[in-house]
């Protein structure tokens, strides 16, 4: 297993988080909002998706079977609809009491898992971007590599939520998010349901046996 291999599969890894995206969004609202401690349960919840999503990568990357479409059909529509929910949720968001946050996640662990493990664009995604980080040295991609590859990738993966973490949670980023609060939670929320409609648009018609070409 090469150096570049390796260091290959961390950038990757780094990338696909750092990568702007309805996680994104939600995390810079749960962090800027309800403070460092709520956005890192978000992204440890996260973090379980994108290993999901980076372990089925590789496995197509060396070689095996890829999932079949349905399977993804059937996750963008239930990602579909959950971020459906998020969106209408943020725009019709009402405050609880004087000073609170515009919207509170009461387990943001939760919403990050969710979020992490139905989002269905990370499989495509973390394929892209590990095949366009590691395929210089496809030589030494094997399936014993794997265990070593996943490591690696987990490290990226972290670095990139600490990065992710630290920026959300800065106290810069804390006042201007919470002196534009509503427009920003109202602005998300419109994005969030945007996402919504493009996910049932991609599964909808794989589901009911109209496949677009």
């Amino acid at each position: 297993m090469t150096q570049s291999l390796l260091f290959g599969a961390f950038l990757a890894a780094l990338f696909y988080v750092l990568i702007p995206g309805p996680a994104f969004l939600q995390l810079l609202g749960i962090g800027a909002g309800q403070g460092r401690k709520a956005g890192a349960l978000f992204m440890m919840g996260h973090l379980v998706g994108d290993l999901i999503w980076s372990t089925l990568a590789l496995i197509a990357i060396v070689g095996a079977k890829t999932i079949g479409t349905f399977v993804f059909d059937l996750l963008g529509l239930a990602c579909g609809f959950y971020l459906a929910w998020i969106g209408w949720s943020a725009v019709n968001a009402r405050a609880k009491a004087d000073g609170q946050a515009l919207v509170v996640v009461e387990r943001p662990f939760r919403r990050g898992l969710i979020f992490g493990v139905t989002n269905p664009k990370g499989y495509p995604v973390a394929l892209a971007t590990f095949t366009a980080l590691v395929a210089g040295s496809a030589g030494a991609l094997d399936f014993e590599a794997l265990p070593v590859l996943l490591v690696v990738s987990f490290l990226g993966f972290v670095t990139a939520d600490i990065i992710l973490i630290g920026i959300i949670g800065a106290g810069a980023v804390r006042r201007f998010y919470r002196a534009h609060e509503r427009l920003i939670v109202r602005s998300s929320g419109v994005l969030f349901m945007g996402f919504a409609a493009q996910a049932l648009w991609h599964a909808a018609p794989g589901l009911i046996g109209w496949r677009r070409a």
